[in-house]
Order: structure tokens, then C-alpha cells, then sequence
């Protein structure tokens, strides 16, 4: 039974959300401070986490971006009153994997939560041929989710790893936008999407400190999608 962890000051939409999800059989963290959460965390073993943006103190980009720096990699849902593409674009560089606009309709929470899930589900139970790679100082293993760049360990979240680990098993060739947000995401593909694909992959760049004009890793084919060079 998957544990959801429920930040946001606002009581009674932490209660409410609370109810929808035990509906579903999960189990339910409600905190309504994210210094409480930080304080906690270690010993949450959380599967994922919705997180109110508009909160005093320390608000959900923030907490969001100290969850990543700690290392955790489960998936993170704002829950967010603002609705600038820029807001969407800066959630989702801190380390987010999805959002879901204020007010929300519960079952549309709900169909988010259970994407998110099954996509790392379905990534925990795919067994690969080759379950490590190394080549051009990138050690990348799908047992233990470990990537490692020039010796260096790079915390990576389950998207990020899921997008490099796509692109150095196929390394030298294309991947298709297309084909990459079908296989990462689990959801059908449109235009939109691609903004999402590239907030990723400028997140990745600058973990390995390759954000030049000219990445030497993760290409972009423009117009069609990424790839990693074999050499």
C-alpha cells in the first residue's frame, strides 16, 4: 500500500485530499508546516508527496528543493494556486513531476497520484538486459538507481533517471520526443509536452555541469529529440 505524504497549511484541503486518497486505499502523512516535514522525513519512507506551493515560512519550491538535495527521489505533485507557465516551468526545474492547479477537481488529484505511481512501478518491475552502464565517464546501474558522472555520484530523481538511463541504453541514437515522454511519463504525447521534456533535460545538464552552447553529453536534435553520443 503506497504511503502519500500530504503538505499544505490550509487544514481543511490537507483533510479533504486526505479522504479522497484513503478512498483509494493509500495510506495518508498529513503535515501542515514543511519545517516539520524536514524534520521528519528520514524516517517517513515515503512512495509520494503533494505539496501546497503557497505556504508561510517556507513555501512548496522551496521544500521541494531540499527533499532533492537530501537525496529522495519519490515523485512530487504541487498543488498550486498560480498558474504562470514560468511557476509550472520553476517547479518542475527544482525537481517536481507534476502539478495540478487550485481548485482541483479530486478525481483529476487522484488520476495524477495513480500515473505517477504506476510509472514507477511499472519502472521498479521492467527488467533490462543490461542493468548497468558505463561509458564516457557515466555509470549509470537500474538495480540500485545509482548514476555516477567522472567518478562524481549525481542524485538524480526517478524522471531524471529514467530519461538518462532511456538515452544511454540507446546510446547513439535519436530519441523521439515522442517515444521519450510515452516511455518516461506512461501518457499519451502532445505538443505541450515538450516544454516538460526540456526543463528535464536542462535539470540533468546541470547536475553534469555541461550547460555550454554545445553539451558534450545529451544532445538535442532539434525538431526531433535527444541523444547520447557512444564516443
Amino acid at each position: 500500500m503506497s504511503k502519500i505524504l500530504i503538505v499544505d497549511d490550509e487544514k481543511e484541503i490537507a483533510d479533504f485530499v486526505e479522504i479522497y486518497l484513503k478512498n483509494e486505499n493509500y495510506n495518508v502523512l498529513k503535515y501542515y508546516s514543511s519545517k516539520d516535514v524536514l524534520q521528519n522525513i528520514d524516517s517517513l519512507e515515503i512512495d509520494l508527496a503533494i505539496l501546497d506551493v503557497m505556504m508561510p515560512e517556507m513555501d512548496g519550491f522551496m521544500l521541494c528543493k531540499k527533499i532533492r538535495e537530501l537525496g529522495y527521489t519519490f515523485p512530487i505533485i504541487f498543488a498550486t494556486a498560480k498558474i504562470e507557465d514560468i511557476d509550472k516551468i520553476n517547479g518542475l526545474t527544482i525537481g517536481a513531476d507534476d502539478y495540478v492547479t487550485k481548485p482541483f477537481q479530486p478525481l483529476e488529484l487522484i488520476a495524477r497520484v495513480k500515473a505517477q505511481l504506476r510509472r514507477c512501478q511499472k519502472y521498479d518491475d521492467s527488467k533490462k538486459h543490461e542493468n548497468m552502464i558505463d561509458f564516457r565517464g557515466i555509470r549509470i546501474n537500474d538495480d540500485t538507481h545509482e548514476f555516477f558522472f567522472n567518478e562524481n555520484k549525481v542524485n538524480l530523481t526517478k524522471i531524471e533517471f529514467s530519461i538518462m538511463w532511456l538515452l544511454c541504453e540507446n546510446r547513439g541514437n535519436v530519441i523521439k520526443n515522442e517515444e521519450l515522454f510515452e516511455r518516461v511519463w506512461g501518457e499519451k504525447y502532445f505538443e505541450k509536452d515538450n516544454n516538460t521534456i526540456m526543463v528535464h533535460i536542462r535539470h540533468l545538464r546541470e547536475k553534469m555541469k555541461d550547460t555550454g552552447k554545445n553539451p558534450k553529453y545529451i544532445k538535442t536534435v532539434y525538431g526531433v529529440g535527444y541523444k547520447i553520443e557512444k564516443q
